[in-house]
């Protein structure tokens, strides 16, 4: 004698609710994603598709936030340009009314902000990658920019209002280059080896740059 089957349910279960996918995470995915993606591969190995495999969406989907390649890259441009200017006017707040001090902690504010967020510094200077015509962008660079340029008028007696000597601007190039070229060297892994056999990879930002910044061609205050 068999026992008898139970009759088959007949209720057909529903299929489990999607989880909603939030567009403000999509967006905050997609930047994350192309921050990794720069620190692995540099700028040039940049890849739209790759981003988007990664943040799990097919590869249209970023359009819907950013447009296109260049529109995803000047918007962690802009985030990267607004952070940098935060840093520098904090550091400038620091330097008092001193132009040589200002200078001074701008520079180490330049650099340690490339240290920190080193794929958001190496893109923000490679304007030939991303869309600079936006206006967010524009306005955030040369908030940065003016914030360095406002220091070194102080130390050449300019006011705002003052056309750039050639001397002015020879000092405000000298600076950024100076600084600029630290954080590169140091993003490169170039003063490590120097650090190392001198104590430590801390030494680049406390004991390498203030030595380095003490060289800024600085002029003597006018009185």
């Amino acid at each position: 004698m068999t026992a008898k089957k139970s009759p088959k349910s007949t209720t057909k279960r529903k299929p489990a609710a999607a989880r909603p996918y939030h567009h403000g995470d999509l967006r905050e995915n997609l930047i994350a994603a192309t921050e990794a993606l720069i620190l692995e591969r540099g700028v040039d190995g940049f890849s739209l598709r790759e981003v988007a495999r990664r943040a799990g969406v097919s590869p249209a989907a970023p359009a819907h936030h950013f447009g296109d390649t260049r529109g995803l890259l000047a918007e962690v441009a802009r985030l990267g340009f607004k952070d940098f200017g935060d840093a520098l006017a904090d550091a400038d707040l620091r330097g008092g009314n001193d132009p040589k001090k200002r200078l001074g902690e701008q520079g180490t504010a330049y650099v340690t902000f490339a240290l920190k967020n080193p794929a958001r510094f190496t893109l923000m200077f490679r304007r030939d990658k991303y869309d600079m015509t936006n206006p967010e962008l524009q306005s955030v660079a040369a908030r940065a920019f003016n914030i360095l340029e406002s220091a070194v008028r102080a130390a050449e007696g300019l006011s705002p209002a003052d056309d750039m000597t050639p001397n002015a601007s020879g000092l405000l190039l000298a600076t950024w280059s100076i600084v600029h070229g630290f954080a590169h060297l140091a993003l490169g892994g170039e003063l490590e080896f120097a650090a190392q056999t001198r104590g430590g990879k801390d030494l680049i930002l406390s004991s390498f740059l203030p030595l380095t910044l003490k060289h800024l061609p600085i002029p003597t205050p006018r009185k």
